[in-house]
């Protein structure tokens, strides 16, 4: 990375690519360090991945669940996914305001997201239920990682994002699994 330029209000960021990301960096007053920006957009863009794709499968989900409490569990997910859009909205935001460029994109997705893909030959409720008990429960392990993570690069901008989704996902996560732990 070229040293930084000074500019009337301290430190900025040179326009320039990375390679790693294909990436162009732009131009800003936020007066962070190169390295702590590089981490935490890198950071950001790999959360972003596990939201967009954790996203559209509570939408799958969604579209396909059939069972005894559909209702329920249909409406449920239609508001999951609505507090997971919010969160994708400000994870992606962050890491344009820290200069970077925010990588939304299917094929970015499919490259960065870590988590496994969603069986689509499900139906029933409770296969549903499991595959989106394991699907938010990874994305909250990375989120929770992702607090660490950024904290350690000294962006505590970046983890305070991170640890809101965190909060969201293990609230999600609360939902989903309560309709599996009913006593019999």
């Amino acid at each position: 990375m070229p040293p930084k330029a000074r500019g009337a209000f301290g430190f900025y960021h040179h326009a320039q690519t990375n390679k790693e990301f294909h990436m162009t960096m732009h131009i800003t007053r936020n007066d962070l360090n190169s390295n702590t920006v590089k981490t935490c957009v890198d950071l950001l863009n790999a959360r972003l991945a596990d939201a967009i794709d954790l996203s559209l499968i509570a939408k799958q989900a969604h579209w396909n669940v059939k069972g005894p409490n559909f209702i329920a569990i249909h409406e449920m997910l239609d508001g999951l996914r609505a507090k997971l859009d919010n969160h994708v909205d400000t994870i992606a935001e962050r890491a344009v305001q820290l200069g970077g460029t925010a990588r939304g994109t299917s094929q970015a997705v499919v490259e960065k997201t870590d988590l496994k893909p969603y069986p689509t030959g499900i139906s029933k409720t409770r296969d549903h239920l499991a595959a989106l008990i394991e699907s938010y429960a990874v994305a909250a392990r990375n989120a929770r990682q992702a607090i660490a993570d950024a904290e350690e690069a000294g962006d505590a901008g970046t983890a305070d994002i991170f640890t809101s989704y965190s909060l969201m996902l293990d609230k999600s996560l609360w939902l989903l699994e309560a309709h599996t732990q009913a006593a019999e």
